[in-house]
Parts: C-alpha cells; structure tokens; sequence
C-alpha cells in the first residue's frame, strides 16, 4: 500500500490537471460560440451561391469552363487535408487522417500518385512522417478567425495546378460539423468541379419554387467567372466547419477529462483514508502492545 505522502502527492497533481482541464474547457466553448456564428452565417451564402451555379449550368453548355472537363487518365490526385494545429481533443485528428488514408487504399494503384496541401499542422506532421509529397501548407490557420483570402490564395493555386495538368483531381478532406457531439469527416471533390445534382423532390411535397435567374452578360460568361469562385467558397466552408469541429471536439474532450480527474481524485482520496485508517490502527495496535507488556 502507497504512503499517505505518495497519495497526497498524487490527488494534488490531478487536481491541478483538472484546473488545467477545465480551463481549457471554458476557453474551447467560447471559441467554439464564434466559428460556430461564422459557419452559420456563411452556410446560406454558400447554399444560394450553389442554388445559381446550377441553375447557371443549365443554361450554359457542358464545356464552358476547363475546370468541368475531366481528365482522361486519373494520375495526379491532390489531397487538401484540414486538421487541427494543437492536440488534446480525442480522436479528432486521427478520424480525419484514417478518412483520408481510407481515400487513398481505394484510389491508390495504377500508377496513382497522391500529393497534399495541408491546413494544421497535426495533418502535415503526419504527411512528413510518412513521406509524402506536401506541396503547400498552412499552419495557425485553423482554429482561429479565418479569413476569405485564405481559402482565396489556396484556391488559386490548386485551379493553376489543375489547368497545368498537375492535379487531374482535386479533394478536400474536413470535418462536417453535425452537432457538439458529432463531426463527421467529409471528404468532396473540388476539381474538376463535379455536376451539380438537384434534389428529387416527394411526390407528396409540393414543388419548391426555383427564381428563373436573368443572366446579363450570357450565362456562358458569367458561368465561367463563378466557377473558380465556387471553389474559394468551397475550400472557406471546409476551413469554417473543421474549425467549428475542432473547438467541439476539445470542448467534449476536456468535459470527460475533467470528469475522469474527479473520478481518480475520489479514488486517491478513498486511498488516502484507508492509508491514514491503517497507520492509525498499526498505532494503536502498537500502544495496547506496549501497555499489556508494562503490565506483564
């Protein structure tokens, strides 16, 4: 059995580990209420920005834009990984680099080769670590107050990467923020920009009512315009969600730490007293013992 001194030294060490805990529980909720308001107030922009850019490529031609056009040969896919720059927020990390490990043993063969951009820098130590090709990367981004230009100058430069020929496709792997329980990795193509597809409505629901957008220059040219945007307001709405998952994720982790350090400190303390409870009954045991023999 561990002495009292030993006990003692450990329920004071969790104890100041569940300070730690709580405060950067406290600090990760109220990170959490700001990317949560950014990423509400940017999903209705991107929501409409689609809404036209379908209605856009129905009246304008398949061939409009190089970026609707694929490749012939898949050979060069580029992975855009969204991770965290700091740990201590459970599997968080882990569940976004296996979704992409996952993308990569499906595609992978035939002469396959992936290379990486990546946004934390949890997802490019990973890439460092197994050798793989980063052509970009961004760190401090994620999990503070993120910028448009950001998702701009990233943007950019995967769309001349594409129209090179240096990335047949394009991928960007995030985390879909559901609720604070639940962030869920995602995985969407960027490029080339896959069709837009409509959502069937029910036969019992009536049919929603879609505005006729009156397009001024031709559709063809303002299809074209919208297009790289569609990609900045993409790549944003990634960087937004994995924010606003990542504050979630280390809220819910530091909750249950915070709980586990209450659980070990009443163990330790339950200890502590059958530590002290023992040394005082070997001490009265020990006078008794000293009595009975003066006595004898």
């Amino acid at each position: 059995m561990p002495s009292l001194k030993d006990v003692k030294i450990k329920i004071g060490a969790v104890k100041k580990t569940q300070q730690i805990t709580k405060a950067m529980n406290m600090v990760a909720t109220s990170r959490l209420r700001g990317a949560q308001t950014n990423m509400d107030r940017f999903r209705p922009y991107a929501a409409k920005f689609a809404e036209v850019l379908g209605s856009l490529a129905e009246k304008a031609g398949g061939d409009v834009s190089p970026l609707l056009i694929p490749r012939d040969a898949t050979k060069n896919i580029h992975i855009v990984l969204c991770t965290s720059d700091r740990g201590l927020c459970g599997g968080f990390n882990a569940n976004l680099i296996e979704k992409a490990q996952k993308f990569m043993a499906e595609r992978s063969g035939q002469e396959v080769t992936f290379s990486f951009t990546n946004f934390g820098k949890r997802g490019r130590d990973w890439t460092r670590k197994n050798k793989l090709k980063m052509v970009d990367q961004y760190i401090g981004v994620v999990g503070t107050r993120i910028g448009f230009n950001v998702a701009l100058k990233a943007g950019r430069k995967l769309i001349d990467a594409f129209l090179d020929e240096t990335h047949d496709e394009v991928y960007v792997v995030y985390a879909e923020f559901v609720s604070m329980g639940r962030q869920v990795p995602t995985i969407k193509q960027l490029l080339p920009i896959p069709p837009i597809d409509k959502k069937e409505e029910k036969a019992q629901e009536p049919v929603a009512y879609l505005a006729e957008h009156i397009c001024e220059p031709s559709a063809d040219e303002l299809l074209g315009e919208l297009l790289p945007r569609n990609i900045y307001v993409q790549l944003f709405s990634a960087l937004l969600e994995t924010s606003t998952s990542e504050h979630a994720a280390r809220m819910t982790a530091m909750d249950n730490a915070t709980k586990a350090c209450k659980d070990l400190i009443e163990n330790l303390t339950l200890a502590f007293n059958k530590a002290r409870q023992a040394a005082i009954t070997a001490e009265l045991m020990d006078i008794v013992g000293g009595a009975e023999a003066l006595k004898g």
